[in-house]
């Protein structure tokens, strides 16, 4: 096991409530924060924060990520596939509504995710995020507090 974990988010899809959740707690635990983005994401600045800008094109945060992300890191991403490429690589993943991702459901989390693309594609309506409020924010919350206290035990 690594001896510092880091937080890694996929910043582009990431709501601004869990960006600054998990910015205000790299801070308070001193664990180094990675937002990846093809776009400037405003205020990611200050200790323990890092606005890893990527270039344009699709995937290019997702492949930053994934070259980073290492096992006892955290990664945030509501991206099922780039879900998949990390829990492959055992990096422990949570989607901004507090979903973990790991080796035990990813398969079946990809099937459904594609099986969703398929309809979309089809013109079927498929299911669709709603609106993220205080809800939302805790059950993540609860999810990334469990999560960062279990990976840091583990150090």
């Amino acid at each position: 096991m690594k001896e510092n974990m880091k937080i890694f988010v996929d910043a582009d899809s990431c709501p601004r409530l869990a960006r600054e959740l998990v910015m205000r707690a790299a801070k308070r635990l001193r664990i180094e924060a990675v937002f990846a983005a093809n776009r400037p994401i405003p205020s990611v600045e200050g200790e323990f924060l890092v606005m890893e800008l990527c270039p344009e094109g699709q995937g290019m945060a997702d492949d930053r990520i994934v070259e980073q992300a290492q096992e006892g890191d955290i990664a945030i991403t509501r991206d099922v596939p780039l879900a998949a490429r990390l829990a492959a690589n055992s990096v422990v993943v949570l989607d901004d509504r507090g979903r973990i991702f790991d080796r035990n459901n990813i398969r079946q989390l990809l099937s459904l995710r594609d099986f969703q693309v398929k309809l979309a594609e089809n013109g079927l309506e498929t299911l669709r995020f709603s609106s993220y409020g205080k809800r939302e924010l805790k059950t993540f919350a609860d999810s990334f507090d469990r999560l960062t206290r279990k990976l840091s035990a583990k150090k």
